[in-house]
This record gives structure tokens, sequence and C-alpha cells, in this order.
């Protein structure tokens, strides 16, 4: 049977019936190795026949545009267990878990509309993304809601109708992946596939108490998905916590034939973030009046601090310098590219704000679009360098959570501040991971985003499982993340190899990770080696403590990758070496050691207490 109980749809969007997102997880519909397809196939039937997609105009469940019909969920069951007398329940991970896909990514059969029924049309092939996850024994049972033609972060724009807030109705829910994120929100499937070009699946997250994945883009192919801006579209993720969302993202995540489609790069995956990341926020954070999104920013990154991670403001008008050319400049003509005829013969079939935004694709010349291309080239290199500095940048999700009304009173101009901290990222080529963080004192949800490079989505969930531990809001069974566990060797660095000095490259091009900065026993001595390029120092144990206050030696503790620790280790000359070392806290790790024979007639260094200190005594040398 089922692993967990009967997945029921709310009636209600109120705050009253709107479920603990954590209480829904992918475990809790995965089919066991030993359990009856035919048994989980009733309950997912009996949830398609409790939903009631919206109608054009008005009624039924407006975050839902589509629902399968129970018959063609028993024809996905029968093909399932076709496959599984084939080839065993264990090859499918998600072996008849149910799932929904925001209404512009193709579902074979089905009509994709983009919220605007007179362009829909009906593909003959399913989206690699979605099919990845059939193949590994999903079931799709509707598609959902959204901003029309994927253009909007508030949920306001569809003739299917307004999808409020899962807690409170008043609110918006976030878009353009309204729908997606509101089913998961409210438990009726465990996850949903959402697309994110300006924080479309990061905002409804957010505002939805989820989780959303928002991928390095061409991860997930976008084939099958009906572009936005076809060169930044994403695929993302909304799950209730960062261990579903990972999973789905590690099965539906591969290269194909699309022409944006990228291969992950070997070792991305092994990445992660410090036990004591640096985290980058925005210095001066604009929140537009809303006084509650502030405060609990505020708390979120004191509960950052808890964890150890260093808080460092920056200046994020480069980043916002790059989001102005989403709307501003000629991305939009890409969003023209797609619905552009229907504008010309049918424009009335278009929602009035979306149609005033696309029109001006058209207000772009060839000669533009390369001058903008130009200027992001340039400002991507600075917001690059920028990035660099910190472990991952984090910001909260949305700066302001509005109500429905005040985003109908003004819709473009409260949009665009709901971009302030997404729209720039597709831009730059980076990923994020919109995380829980608690609750607002009015009662709403609040989101925190960590934003990193290219491919860093390993060491953003890493660090986003984490932050749910911390918060009590994981999953509570522990499991490993899906992308690669990393088996490291800690090792203990006094020199040449601190960060920033010369053969730190040694670590980091091995995707070597630092933990922390500590101390030795106070039984080490110190010594400036000489005669070595670059110069470097010696640590000796003499096993006689000092008992000065000040005992001990620096070092930083670096997590190097197990199968490349042997490599490193070849590299080092004689007379440094790597043996066991003890740390001021009675912990041993692996650490270079001196021989003791190297340090005879060495100058004897270990009143400064680290080989940074000494070299800033005015001592030459880069590091040791």
């Amino acid at each position: 049977m089922l692993l967990g109980g009967v997945h029921e749809t709310k009636d209600s969007l109120s705050p009253k019936t709107a479920a603990s997102p954590r209480d829904r997880l992918i475990a809790g519909w995965r089919v066991g190795a030993s359990a009856s397809l035919t048994e989980a196939a009733r309950r997912v039937v009996a949830l398609v026949e409790k939903i009631q997609p919206a109608a054009v105009g008005g009624g039924g469940d407006p975050a839902w545009i589509l629902a399968l019909t129970p018959a063609q969920i028993k024809e996905q069951f029968a093909a399932l267990e076709a496959r599984v007398g084939r080839e065993g329940a264990e090859k499918f991970s998600l072996l008849g878990v149910p799932f929904a896909i925001k209404d512009n990514i193709d579902f074979a059969g089905l009509p994709t509309t983009a919220a605007c029924p007179a362009f829909a049309y009906t593909p003959k092939e399913t989206a690699p993304a979605v099919q990845r996850l059939l193949d590994a024994g999903a079931i799709l049972v509707g598609k959902t809601n959204l901003d029309q033609f994927a253009t909007g972060l508030v949920g306001t724009r569809s003739p299917y109708g307004v999808v409020p807030n899962v807690f409170n109705p008043d609110y918006v829910s976030g878009g353009s992946s309204s729908g997606s994120a509101s089913v998961v929100a409210r438990g009726i499937v465990p996850f949903a596939l959402g697309t994110d070009t300006a924080g479309s699946g990061r905002v409804p997250a957010g505002f939805n108490n989820l989780v959303g994945l928002k991928p390095t883009r061409g991860w997930l192919s976008t084939r099958g998905v009906l572009p936005a801006c076809r060169s930044l579209d994403c695929v993302s993720v909304f799950a209730a916590g960062v261990e579903d969302a990972a999973l789905v993202a590690s099965i539906a995540g591969a290269p194909d034939a699309d022409g944006y489609s990228r291969a992950v790069p070997a070792g991305a995956f092994e990445k992660r973030l410090p036990a004591k990341p640096r985290f980058g926020v925005p210095a001066a954070p604009e929140w537009f009046g809303d006084a509650q999104a502030e405060a609990a920013f505020a708390r979120a990154l004191d509960r950052a601090r808890a964890t150890g991670a260093e808080i460092v403001p920056m200046d994020f008008s480069p980043f916002f310098e790059v989001a102005a050319l989403l709307y501003q400049g000629p991305w939009v003509a890409e969003r023209y590219t797609v619905a552009g005829e229907l504008l010309e013969t049918n424009p009335g079939a278009v929602h009035p704000v979306v149609r005033g935004i696309i029109a001006r694709g058209t207000e772009f010349d060839a000669a533009s679009v390369f001058r903008a291309h130009y200027k992001l080239a340039d400002l991507k290199r600075g917001c690059d360098g920028l990035l660099a500095t910190v472990d991952a940048l984090l910001v909260p999700t949305a700066p302001r959570h509005p109500s429905i009304a005040d985003v109908l009173a003004s819709p473009v101009e409260i949009n665009s501040q709901l971009g302030t901290y997404t729209n720039f990222v597709n831009l730059l080529d980076w990923s994020a991971l919109a995380l829980p963080a608690g609750f607002r004192d009015d009662g709403l949800p609040a989101g925190i985003t960590l934003i990193g490079p290219a491919w860093a989505d390993a060491a953003l969930a890493e660090f986003g499982a984490r932050w749910e531990r911390r918060e009590a809001a994981a999953t509570g069974r522990g499991a490993a993340l899906p992308f690669p566990e990393r088996k490291t060797v800690r090792l203990a660095v006094v020199g040449a190899h601190l960060s920033g000095l010369p053969l730190n490259h040694q670590l980091t091009e091995r995707g070597a990770v630092l933990v922390e900065k500590t101390k030795t026993s106070a039984d080490y001595r110190f010594y400036a080696l000489p005669g070595t390029t670059p110069p470097k120092p010696g640590l000796v144990r003499i096993g006689k403590k000092d008992t000065s206050p000040d005992a001990g030696i620096e070092v930083e503790l670096w997590d190097v990758p197990e199968e490349k620790f042997g490599s490193f280790v070849a590299a080092i000359p004689p007379p440094l070496g790597i043996g066991t070392l003890t740390l001021a806290d009675g912990r041993e790790v692996k650490g270079f050691i001196c021989e003791a024979w190297a340090a005879e007639g060495a100058e004897d260094i270990t009143h400064f207490g680290g080989w940074r200190a000494y070299l800033a005594r005015g001592k030459k040398g880069a590091a040791g």
C-alpha cells in the first residue's frame, strides 16, 4: 500500500485549510517495492476526482487549469505496472508519486494554454524534463495556472482567475508559477514544476512557505516549454523541503537536443559551502514600505549568524543595473517572438497588462540587441567578481508582500518591485534556491533566497538542508540529498596554502572547501624555513605545552575531496609532510608537519601565533 495517507485537495484557500507543507512529502506518496500499484492508483484517482479546474471567467479552483481524468490516471498506472513487472520497483525513485506542471510545459496529448485559451495548442511530445519524472514512476495529475505567457511575478494575470495566497487569500500568491506553488503549499501534490525567467520559481515559493529550486540554466532542458525568454528560461521545482526539490531536479536534469541544454561539469556537484559561509547581503535593502518584510529579514539574518555564517553587506547596484535590462532592454523582444502574432491578429485575447509588456518588443532593432549583450557582458564580469568575494548571496526572496488589491491598482510598478532580488539572476547565469524563513508578525510567510554562480546548485541545496534543520522545518528523516555525497579528508594548513596565499590554488583547483579557522594545541613550535620558494613555515610538535594564554598556531581547516587527496600530498616537497595534527579543542585532523631536523637553525616564529601575523610584521615573502 501507499506509504502515506490520502492527500486530499482542499476546497478553500483560506489560512485555516492551508496544510503545513512539510507534512506532505514525496516519501509519503512513494510506493514501496512490495506495495500495490492498484491501491496507489485508487488513491491518485481519488485525488483527481476532487480537483475542480478553473473556468475562464470564474468558477473552480483557480490554481488548476486542467486535471487529468480518472481514466488517464489509470492509463499511466497501467503502463507503469507493466514496466515495474519487467524492471522491478526499485528502479523507480518516484513510484506512484503524483505531481503537477505549470501550463506552459508540454505533456503529449494535453493542451498547453500558457493561460491564454486563444493561443492553446496540443503537443505531440512531452517535455523531456517531465518525461524523465514519468520514467522515474511519477504520475502527472494536472496543469496549473500562471501569469499569462509567464509574464509576471504576481499570479493575477490570467483569465482563469487570480490565484490567492495560501495563508491569506487577500494577498498575492506570487507568479508567474502561481498555481504550481499553491497546489504544493496546500498538500495536494508533493511537488510541482514551474518555470523561472525573472523569479517566477522563487517569488511564489517565498510567498507560500515553500522551497523553490531555480537551477542553473540548461541543467533541466527547456525543450517542450513555451518560452518567455528562451535564452533565460529555467524549469524550476516547488517542494515542501530541500531534499524533495533536489531529488526532483536531479531526476529531471539531463542534457538533450535543446540548443540551450548543458551537461553538469565534472565535479561541479561535489562542491559545498563552508561550515561557516560568508554571505553577501544588500547593504541598503529597499522594502517599499513593508516593515513586516524588513523585520522578518532581520530575524533571518540573526539566525544565519547563529549558524556561524558571516554577513557581508554589499553594494547591489551592479546587480540592479543588470536587472534593468530584462524589461527595459531588448529581452522583451524574446517574449514578442512567442505571442507577437496573436497580439497582431487578436489583441483582445491577451491580458491587458501582459499585452502592454510584450508589445514593447517591437521597439528594439538588431543593433540594440547587440548593444545590450555587450553591456551585459561587461556587467557580468564585474558581478561575477563581486560574487566571488563571498560564498553566496543571501537576499529576501521578495522585498514586500502586496495584497491582491494593491497589485490590481498598480500592476506594473508593484510587479517590478517584487523582482528586485530575482530579476538579475538568470541574466548573469547564476543558480538560486528560495527557502522558507519563518513567518512575519502578520502571519504571512517570509522567505530568503541563496544565490550562487552557475552549477552551485548542490552547494546551495546542502546549506539549505542545514538551514531547514536549524529552522526546525526539515523533513526529520535525515536522508541524504540526492546530489552526490562527497567523501573528504579534513586538512589543517598553516602557510602557503592558506586562503589567498601562493599555493592555495592547489586546494581550490581540487574542489577543497574552507571549513573554519582555528588553532593547534599548545605543544607546537613554529619556524620560518630558510631557502623555500615560496617561503614556508614548519610546524613541529615538541610535547611540552606552552602555558601562555595565546598559545597555539593559527590554522585553516579545509575539506579536500578524498579522491584528490593523494595527488595533493604527492606535490608536497620535503622537509614538509602530512601527519596527524591536534587542535586546541582536542580534535585530531590531517595537517602539515615538518621534520625536526629542518627546524635546526631556523628562526623560531612561534610567538607570532601564525604565518599571516609573521608576514604582517614586515618579513619578506608571500606565504609559507
